[in-house]
This record gives C-alpha cells, structure tokens and sequence, in this order.
C-alpha cells in the first residue's frame, strides 16, 4: 500500500509542478486630453527715417509687423505723439525749443489714409494666420515749411487691438 500512496503522492506532486500556461488579466481605463489656445497678438515696427528735409515733400517707409494666432480678427492703430498739438492728421516732429515739424502717417501706399487708432475709422485690419504679416505706414512731411536747422523727432505707439 505504501508505493500506490507513494505513486499517487508522486503524480499528485507532479501535475502540481507540472508547466501550466500563465493566465494573465488586464485593465483598461481612458481619459480626455483637451487644450484651449488663447489668442495673442505680437507686434513689432521699424523706425521711419526721413533724411535730410529739403523744404520739399520728403517720403519713408516703416514696416510694423503684427503675429496673431489663427485665426484672430486684430486693428492695427498709431498714436498722434506726444508733440503739442499733434493730432492723427497733423503729426508732429519735436525738435530743440519750441520747434515743430509737421508729417502725417498713412496706412495705404498713396499716403491718403491717415492712419490713427479709431477702430473701424483709421486703423489697418487684419486676420492673424500664425505668421508674421507686414504692414506699411507711409510717412510724409509736406513740403513748403520753414522751421529751424535742427533735428526733429517724434514717438509713435503702435496698438493691436485683438
């Protein structure tokens, strides 16, 4: 009786140590992946460097260059200056003393569209697309003024409003 106890003890030991297949379980959960993207605009603009006023009508060029996101509606504005009595039509270059030098800023290439801050009046709209875009403001100092051999200056903000 002992060898069949030990045979049954045997193969009992060798079906329990006997390679079995691994049987393995799995869980799954999911999750959002969500991102707002916030428009903002960037804005930057060279300087308009006039030369030399000979008594004549004297022209320049600036680029101001607006980055907005996609697909962001934004107006371009620019103030009048801090000279006195400057005005969107009548800009004015401050020179030493009291000396004023008369330009206008225009936002089209003939130079008759004053370009100012009211938006829907005399801003430069556009569309952000995510890339730069250059704009052109057209300076111009009229000619026939008879102001003093100094240098002139004048500091212009240039506003995006998004």
């Amino acid at each position: 009786m002992k060898s069949a106890l030990s045979v049954f003890a045997l193969g009992f030991l060798a079906f329990g140590l006997a390679p079995r297949p691994a049987v393995a379980a799995t869980a799954s959960a999911s999750f959002g992946v969500s991102a707002t993207v916030q428009a903002t605009c960037l804005v930057s603009a060279s300087a308009v460097t006039s030369g030399i006023y000979p008594g004549a009508v004297l022209n320049a060029t600036s680029g101001v260059s607006v980055t907005c996101t996609k697909p962001t509606p934004y107006n371009v504005g620019l103030s009048s200056g801090p000279a006195p009595g400057a005005a969107v039509v009548t800009q004015k270059m401050s020179g030493s003393g009291s000396g004023l030098l008369a330009y206008a800023l225009a936002s089209n290439s003939q130079g008759r569209v004053n370009w100012g801050q009211t938006v829907g009046a005399d801003t430069a709209a556009g569309t952000g697309n995510g890339s730069p875009q250059t704009l052109s403001a057209q300076g111009q100092v009229s000619g026939g003024q008879h102001v003093a051999s100094i240098g002139y200056g004048d500091t212009i903000t240039v506003s995006v409003t998004y």
